[in-house]
């Protein structure tokens, strides 16, 4: 496990909430010099800690109606029947979350989809036609008063 001490915990904060913040304006955020904070930053890069940046995209403005989540069940607890369900999952453009969870099922999946009719061709068609699946929750999404994901 990597060592961050509480400068880099503080940068870290900061560019969870914006990515995009400028090296001047981090620097001052966390009481750094810029090139002081720039080393930071590249540090916790190279060593892993921060993996990547992302645009956060509001979904309806790109014609997503429908957020639900999803528990999934396999009626096979083997590696294969796992490798197979998570292969599947990436290749699906609507999961964009698939989480491998401890409990009475073993994963949960964030989907998204046009509207409702959507979510059920997907569920149906695509969902319905695993080999190992034993058993989906659907939760819909009714609102998000609070959505901390990057």
């Amino acid at each position: 496990m990597s060592e961050i001490d509480h400068i880099s915990e503080h940068i870290l904060r900061v560019l969870a909430r914006d990515g995009r913040i400028s090296n001047i304006d981090l620097a001052e955020k966390v009481g750094l010099s810029p090139s002081a904070c720039l080393r930071r930053v590249q540090d916790l890069e190279r060593r892993g800690i921060i993996t990547g940046y992302r645009a956060v995209i509001d979904p309806a403005q790109t014609g997503i109606g429908f957020i639900a989540y999803v528990t999934v069940g396999l009626s096979r607890h083997t590696k294969a029947a796992q490798m197979e369900f998570e292969r599947l999952m990436q290749a699906t453009p609507q999961v964009r979350e698939c989480h491998n969870i401890t409990g009475t099922v073993e994963y949960l999946l964030r989907i998204e989809a046009r509207d409702l009719a959507a979510y059920k061709q997907f569920h149906t068609d695509y969902m319905g036609a695993f080999p190992h699946l034993e058993r989906l929750t659907t939760m819909v999404v009714m609102g998000s008063p609070k959505d901390e994901r990057a």
